[in-house]
């Protein structure tokens, strides 16, 4: 009766188990959705208005690591992702106090006016394409750092071959980004943000003899990981941030009339301090 039991029980857990792996919280079939956005984007939707919109330049915003994921996931993919200047034109035009100019894809804008200009001349129309807008400010940096296993940790506990074990890892990857002058070549504000990045694992399992010849084994785990780029997109707009904070201070641009500075998010970053290790 006891071994009856036992066997039942077994299959049991390991139908459920195999359920569960094949439909994780009816996660498969579901549609596409909107990326979901952090705490830093909603700041960046609550900042303050601009007294006039600034015209900024992006051409490029590059992976300056060189790190490439950890064998065996792959040798050959990079750590980071590589679509940050998108990351960052995007965080600047919800901030509603930069309006971003396409320089990323300019040669695909420059022979697009061209087709226009051809096509004017051919049908002896007008050259009336107005001509391209010059931006204010040049808008540098990249992902400077990604550190792997900045801190790590865990804890298990075992008794008559039932346990249980969790472990955790903490990452960080850093985003430098500058306003540079174009007229002068000045660098006229420059941040450096961090952002960490959390992954969690916690197992269970279970391993007894029932008796002379019969061997019960069980295991069950969990792994969360906090994707890589929704850190990098949050430390973005961290950056965007602080970086308007400090321009505001500075007063190379300013705020919209009759907006005190102090009651706004912008006095929070400015407030923020730097962190020791």
């Amino acid at each position: 009766m006891y071994k009856l039991i036992a066997a039942v029980a077994t299959a049991a857990m390991l139908s459920g188990c195999a359920g569960m792996v094949a439909n994780v919280d009816g996660l498969e079939g579901k549609p596409p959705t909107l990326t979901p956005r952090g705490a830093t984007w909603q700041d960046l939707k609550a900042l303050p208005r601009p007294s006039g919109k600034i015209l900024a330049a992006v051409y490029d915003f590059r992976d300056q690591t060189g790190q490439y994921r950890p064998a065996p996931a792959s040798t050959f993919s990079t750590a980071v992702t590589q679509g940050a200047a998108a990351m960052l034109t995007g965080a600047l035009a919800d901030s509603g106090w930069f309006t971003p100019l396409e320089r990323v894809g300019l040669q695909n804008l420059l022979t697009e006016r061209r087709i226009i200009r051809a096509e004017q001349e051919r049908f002896n129309q007008p050259d009336n394409l107005p001509s391209l807008r010059s931006a204010s400010v040049l808008l540098e940096g990249g992902i400077i750092a990604y550190e792997s296993n900045v801190r790590t940790g865990g804890l298990g506990a075992e008794y008559f071959g039932i346990g249980a074990s969790g472990q955790y890892q903490v990452d960080q990857v850093t985003i430098n980004l500058r306003a540079v002058e174009i007229s002068s070549g000045e660098v006229l504000a420059n941040v450096t943000t961090t952002k960490t990045i959390y992954s969690k694992e916690i197992r269970a399992g279970v391993f007894r003899f029932i008796d002379f010849r019969r061997l019960l084994e069980a295991e069950a785990g969990l792994t969360t990981n906090e994707p890589v780029q929704m850190a990098v997109m949050s430390a973005i707009e961290s950056a965007v941030i602080h970086l308007i904070a400090e321009g505001v201070q500075d007063r190379l641009w300013n705020l919209a009339d009759g907006v005190p500075m102090e009651k706004t998010v912008l006095a929070d970053y400015l407030n923020e301090s730097v962190p020791m290790m």
